[in-house]
C-alpha cells in the first residue's frame, strides 16, 4: 500500500499501559487469542432476542457461482484497506487474483435503517427481486431482523474452513446460533472524535462536547444505540442493563435540546466524515476506526478519538448473503478469505476496528507492533472494564418500533 498509516496515538498507548495493571507485555501479547477473547467476552454486546423461524426452509435461488465468477459486496464507508495511489482495495485485489472471482465493493451503507429500508421492499417481494448485491453488512440488532424475516441465505460452513477462526465469544449469538447465516466483519467503539488544534483543548466528556464555542461544529451519529448510549452513560444509566423508557427518553431529550440549541450541526450516518473533512464540523460522537482513517486521508495527526470519561459503547457488524443472491458460493469464498488471520490483520491495520479473527494479533505483530498492542483493535478485559465499555441491550420489537420512531422525530427523519 502506498498509503501510510497514522502512527499509534501516544494517549492510546498510555491508556493501554494503565489498563494492563500487572500484566506484562509478554502476558498480554503472548496470550494472543486468549487475551483478545477475554477482552471481547467482557464487552460483548447484549445478545439480541433469539430469531424466530428458520431460513433453512427457504426456496433458495439457483446458484450460478461456477459460471458467473462475480461477487458484489455492500459495506460501510472507511471499512476496508484502501490504496490512494491505485484507487483499489489491496486485499480485494489479492482475492481476485487468487480465486479468479471479480469482486466489486460498494460503500452503500450510510446507516442500518436507511440501507435496510432501501432494499427491504425487494427482499420482501414475492418472489424476491435482486438487489444486485451478494454480501451486505449489518449491525447485530439489524442482523437479528433480517435473519428473523428469512431475508438471508444459510452458509455452508463446511466450505468455509477459516470460519472456525471466529472468536469463541462471537460464535453463538442468539440471533444466529452457530453462525449459520452470518460472520462478524468488525466490532468497534463509539466515543468522542475531535481536531485537537481547531478545538484548542482536550475533550474528555460529553459536557466538553456541548461547550458554547463548539456550537454548530458538532456532528453525532444517526445510530441511536451509539449516540444515546453515550448520553445514557453520562447520566449514570447502563445501556446494557434493564433501563426504562423514561431513562431512554431523558437521553433523547438531551439530544433534542442540543439540536434545538444549535450545539449539534447534524445527525448523520457514515457521511459525518465529510463534515469533519470539510471543516464544517470539528468534533462529534464518532466510531473509533473512522478517526484513524481520517488522519490518514487528511494527513493530519491532530484528529483524535477518546472514550468519554463516563464510558463508551460497543457494537459488531456482520457479513450476510441476501436471499436474492445467485452467487452464494462466491460470497462464501470471499468471507472465508477475510477470515485468514494474515488478511484480517492487513484489514485491521487500516481500519483500526476490533478484529474478530483468532490469530490476527500475531500476524499484526509482523505489520506493526504498536497496533498489535492497541486496545482499539485487540482490547483486553482490563481495558474494557477501566473504560466502562458497554453494549446496548437488545430491545423488544415493541421497544424498537417505539424508540426508533421517537428518535426519527427528534432528528427530523
Amino acid at each position: 500500500m502506498s498509503r501510510s498509516r497514522p502512527p499509534a496515538d501516544p494517549q492510546v498507548r498510555a491508556v493501554l499501559e494503565a489498563a494492563r495493571g500487572n500484566l506484562s507485555r509478554r502476558t498480554l501479547l503472548g496470550g494472543g487469542a486468549a487475551a483478545l477473547v477475554a477482552g471481547l467476552a467482557a464487552c460483548a454486546p447484549p445478545t439480541p432476542p433469539a430469531s424466530g423461524g428458520s431460513a433453512t426452509t427457504q426456496a433458495l435461488p439457483t446458484d450460478v457461482s461456477s459460471t458467473e465468477k462475480i461477487v458484489r459486496w455492500a459495506n460501510w464507508t472507511a471499512y476496508l484497506d484502501y490504496d490512494d495511489a491505485t484507487k483499489t482495495y489491496p486485499t480485494l485485489e489479492a482475492f481476485k487474483k487468487k480465486y479468479g472471482i471479480n469482486a466489486t465493493y460498494s460503500e452503500d451503507i450510510e446507516d442500518n435503517d436507511s440501507y435496510f429500508n432501501k432494499i427491504a421492499p425487494q427482499l420482501r417481494a414475492d418472489p424476491p427481486q435482486d438487489i444486485d448485491r451478494d454480501i451486505f453488512v449489518f449491525t447485530d440488532w439489524m442482523a437479528n431482523r433480517v435473519v428473523r424475516e428469512q431475508l438471508v441465505q444459510p452458509l455452508e460452513l463446511i466450505r468455509m474452513p477459516n470460519a472456525s477462526n471466529l472468536l469463541d465469544t462471537l460464535k453463538d449469538v442468539s440471533f444466529d446460533p452457530g453462525r449459520t447465516h452470518s460472520l462478524t466483519w468488525q466490532s468497534g467503539f463509539a466515543g468522542i472524535g475531535y481536531h485537537k488544534k481547531k478545538v484548542g483543548r482536550e475533550l474528555k466528556s460529553l459536557d466538553d462536547l456541548w461547550a458554547d464555542d463548539l456550537k454548530g461544529k458538532v456532528v453525532v451519529l444517526s445510530e441511536f444505540r451509539d449516540t444515546l448510549g453515550l448520553v445514557m452513560l453520562r447520566e449514570g444509566v447502563d445501556p446494557s442493563g434493564p433501563f426504562t423508557k423514561a431513562q431512554f427518553e431523558t437521553a433523547l431529550d438531551e439530544i433534542n435540546k442540543r439540536i434545538t440549541d444549535g450545539n449539534i450541526r447534524r445527525v448523520k450516518g457514515n457521511s459525518y466524515l465529510e463534515d469533519l473533512k470539510s471543516g464544517n464540523a470539528i468534533a462529534g460522537i464518532v466510531w473509533s476506526g473512522d478517526l484513524f482513517v481520517l488522519r490518514s486521508e487528511t494527513e493530519d495527526d491532530d484528529w483524535d478519538f477518546v472514550i468519554p470519561e463516563s464510558g463508551g459503547t460497543l457494537w459488531s457488524d456482520n457479513m450476510m448473503i441476501p436471499i436474492t443472491s445467485t452467487h452464494r458460493r462466491n460470497a462464501m469464498t470471499l468471507m472465508n478469505y477475510y477470515y485468514d488471520p494474515a488478511v484480517a490483520a492487513q484489514v485491521a491495520a487500516y481500519v483500526n476496528y476490533v478484529c474478530p479473527v483468532v490469530g490476527a494479533q500475531a500476524e499484526m505483530e509482523k505489520i506493526d507492533k504498536d497496533l498489535a498492542e492497541s486496545p482499539l483493535i485487540f482490547p483486553s478485559a482490563d481495558w474494557i472494564k477501566k473504560n466502562n465499555i458497554k453494549g446496548f441491550r437488545a430491545l423488544s420489537p415493541t421497544e424498537d418500533a417505539d424508540y426508533s420512531a421517537q428518535w426519527a422525530k427528534v432528528v427530523g427523519n
